[in-house]
């Protein structure tokens, strides 16, 4: 069961891992492109402002000298003394470039690239075509693998709509790359949580379903060894419908299983009467002395009774035994109930020369089936009636354990050691003292299975003074 438990945990995690992982790779796949285009965005519109700022000087012919070129010196020196996502800023990125209709440079912000020809830029050679002119470059062209710049332009226009020239304004893709890389980190340890979650929940999910499909498989283990066990699942789902299969299932198993068991023992146990009925009738057959036909006479009717005897308790047990629960309980009060079956045992015990002694509390209520009690009783009384010498029969009520204890003493030999881990087992019986005949061995069971319905327990032990004490306890109501 662990093994399923943290097999359906890793299935949890890898799933969740690997979504996470996908998720992540994709949105950072995604981040840096989505930045770039927001930087573009925004250094069109810087473009397209700076460019009306600047037609006015590049119309005068003083576009390196006018007060655009002093305003953007300014600028560029400025300390924006800014905090962008944590991320401090205190310098002015944007170079700014201007060159006149032939492509020559004529302005530049940072002085590096006055009179250059870059008629052959992007930025410029699609802008003054009439169209949106872009491009991203290596900073230094004589260094393709150093650091780039974007190159958005704009163009210059007089106020007759003359095109006087191409505004570009240029930014490092560096300035925005802790943007970048930030944002990555952030989907990574975002994707990590999921990850983490994931497996979380996993592990609660796989460690319920295994508590769920334990407790079936504890039942179905109870059921093959045999022992009592109730139904684990309940629920409507996949689990709980499994559930009532195996119940069923077992109901039907237990029946049939049930009916040989009682098949077979039944037989077994009926040879022996049967064997000496037969005997006796084949003797009866043939003349002999009146005292031996009465003695043969009355074998068989002991025999006969002794069947009977058997049959009433195998039947008896059988619907004990049926039942898994009680279908009803009702309030008894085991001192009343003492009262009544030791009355109905009176004559049993003085056809044996027995008295029965009782010692009973004022009150002494269970929850649980009269019927079936005063069954249970009844076999306590008969074993003890069967074992005991001279008397009496001590019946006793005593509170304990938050219920109550039914005690039947006699003052017999007492059980052997060897037998007292198997008197409540079916069918097994010592020889009763007066006689030497052993019983159907079904009486003592009988009471161990009215136990186990009223949740109880039984007990049989020998007393130091000789004799034995047999009991049976039932919670209090």
């Amino acid at each position: 069961m662990r093994r399923l438990a943290l097999k359906v945990m890793l299935a949890f995690a890898l799933v969740g891992s690997l979504a996470g992982l996908f998720v992540a790779q994709v949105l950072v796949a995604e981040v840096k492109p989505g930045v770039r285009q927001a930087m573009e965005a925004n250094l069109v519109n810087s473009a397209n402002l700076l460019a009306e700022l600047a037609a006015t000087d590049m119309a005068a012919g003083q576009i390196g000298n006018g007060p655009f070129a002093s305003a953007v010196a300014r600028a560029v020196q400025r300390d924006p003394d800014a905090a962008i996502w944590r991320f401090p800023k205190h310098a002015i990125e944007l170079e700014v470039r201007i060159v006149d209709p032939a492509g020559i440079v004529v302005y530049d912000s940072s002085g590096r690239h006055l009179g250059q020809d870059h008629s052959r830029w992007n930025d410029v050679l699609l802008t003054l075509r009439g169209q949106y002119g872009v491009r991203s470059s290596p900073v230094d062209a004589n260094d393709p693998q150093g650091p780039s710049a974007m190159h958005v332009a704009a163009p210059v226009r007089d106020r007759d709509g003359q095109l006087l020239g191409v505004l570009t304004v240029i930014q490092p893709n560096a300035s925005f790359d802790p943007y970048i890389t930030a944002a990555g980190q952030a989907v990574v340890r975002k994707g990590i949580w999921l990850a983490l979650l994931c497996t979380l929940i996993g592990g609660a999910f796989s460690a319920w379903l295994a508590w769920r499909v334990g407790r079936l498989r504890r039942y179905a283990e109870a059921v093959t060894r045999g022992a009592s066990a109730i139904q684990p699942e309940r629920s409507r789902d996949e689990l709980g419908q499994l559930g009532r299969a195996l119940a069923t299932m077992r109901e039907q198993l237990d029946g049939k299983a049930y009916v040989e068991q009682y098949v077979q023992t039944l037989t077994h146990e009926m040879k022996s009467p049967l064997a000496a009925i037969n005997a006796s009738a084949e003797l009866l057959g043939a003349p002999m002395p009146e005292a031996d036909r009465a003695r043969f006479a009355a074998s068989i009717g002991e025999q006969a009774a002794r069947l009977a005897q058997m049959i009433d308790r195998l039947l008896a047990l059988a619907t004990l035994e049926q039942h898994r629960s009680l279908p009803e309980r009702t309030p008894v009060d085991l001192g009343e109930l003492v009262r009544q079956q030791v009355a109905a045992s009176e004559a049993k015990a003085r056809q044996r020369g027995l008295v029965f002694q009782l010692r009973l509390p004022a009150a002494a209520i269970v929850q649980g089936d009269g019927f079936f009690l005063r069954q249970a009783l009844s076999n306590l009384l008969d074993n003890a009636l069967d074992f005991a010498a001279a008397g009496p029969v001590l019946v006793a009520v005593e509170a304990a354990d938050g219920g109550y204890w039914l005690w039947v003493t006699d003052d017999g030999p007492g059980v052997p050691d060897y037998a007292r881990a198997r008197v409540f087992e079916r069918f097994y019986s010592l020889a009763r003292p007066a006689t030497g005949q052993r019983s159907s061995g079904l009486g003592l069971n009988l009471v161990a299975e009215v136990a186990r319905l009223h949740a109880g327990r039984v007990a049989l032990d020998n007393l130091p003074t000789g004799g034995a004490c047999a009991g049976i306890w039932l919670p209090a109501g």
